[in-house]
């Protein structure tokens, strides 16, 4: 998801030479700053991988409660329409657990 805006790796990082010039800066300092960003690039690696992992996991449960949902609506229909116009307990649970899962999916408060 990332890999095309990102130019360099911790590896890259870390390999990188620079020529030494007379009046250059020195060394040491530029590997320890140049350390410094290879443990923020990692850990910056560490934390996409996680939250894209989370993504997907929040995005597969969302598709598997709509899919519920859908299912529970169908059946809410035929119970609908079936002979039997009574309103009785098992179409009062499914329009109970209908709402209660699109709240959860959509976000809606009623």
């Amino acid at each position: 998801m990332y890999n095309d805006r990102i130019y360099l790796t911790p590896q890259e990082i870390l390999e990188k030479e620079f020529k030494i010039d007379a009046r250059g800066y020195r060394p040491q300092e530029v590997d320890k700053f140049l350390d410094m960003i290879i443990r923020d690039y990692t850990e910056f690696n560490s934390i996409i991988k996680k939250y894209e992992k989370e993504i997907k996991d929040l995005t597969d449960d969302n598709n598997k409660l709509k899919h519920e949902i859908l299912i529970l609506k169908e059946q809410l229909e035929i119970s609908k329409s079936s002979e039997n116009k009574n309103v009785n307990p098992t179409n009062i649970d499914l329009l109970k657990r209908i709402s209660q899962l699109e709240k959860v999916v959509f976000g809606k408060e009623n």
